[in-house]
């Protein structure tokens, strides 16, 4: 449930999501990730995108059900096998989930142009709060193993960062090897 506290901060997209969203066309078909309530499938469709928007929550997914641009689907990605095969999509957005045995399916289900951006917790967070169990929590330099052999890394950061609450985290905006380069940076 969202205390009315916290409805604006839990409804704000994702600032690394943002600053990367120009990597993603108007048009694209981008795959979210454990969306939770909505707030990056939100904002990439307002900014043009077609957003599958996929949580185990049901409830979390009805309260932007109907918002053009985005499609809900009610998946537990952790049970039984990727439910994409087969599909790809132009962008895939993750944002503080993090399933180890997804992370191939990702690169699969991505256009040989598309356009990965993930933001999630990192090994160190133990000492500012959850989640402090190692499976949900990424070594040093995870996300840029991932990307090494399939993706060109724009851009990656990890490291502490304060806000609203100090966490450690890693960010990664990559694009396929097909896509031409250099591409636009945010100014």
């Amino acid at each position: 449930m969202i205390h009315p506290s916290d409805s604006h901060r839990e409804l704000a997209p994702s600032e690394w999501v943002v600053r990367y969203s120009e990597l993603i066309a108007a048009g694209a078909h981008v795959l979210d990730l454990a969306a939770g309530h909505g707030r990056n499938a939100r904002f990439l469709a307002s900014r043009g995108a077609r957003v599958l928007a996929v949580d185990r929550d049901a409830s979390a997914l009805s309260t932007f059900a109907a918002l053009p641009g985005v499609e809900t689907r009610v998946v537990d990605l952790e049970a039984g096998k990727w439910p994409f095969e087969g599909r790809r999509f132009d962008a895939i957005v993750a944002v503080n989930y993090l399933h180890r045995p997804l992370l191939p399916h990702l690169l699969l289900s991505l256009n040989d142009d598309g356009v990965v951006l993930y933001e999630t917790f990192a090994a160190g967070n133990e000492a500012y709060g959850k989640p402090t169990n190692p499976d949900f929590l990424l070594a040093p330099g995870e996300l840029l193993e991932l990307a090494r052999d399939a993706l060109t890394v724009v851009a990656f950061e990890q490291g502490v960062v304060t806000g609203e609450r100090t966490a450690v985290v890693q960010r990664l905006a990559a694009v396929g090897r097909g896509r031409r380069w250099p591409p636009a940076l945010p100014a």
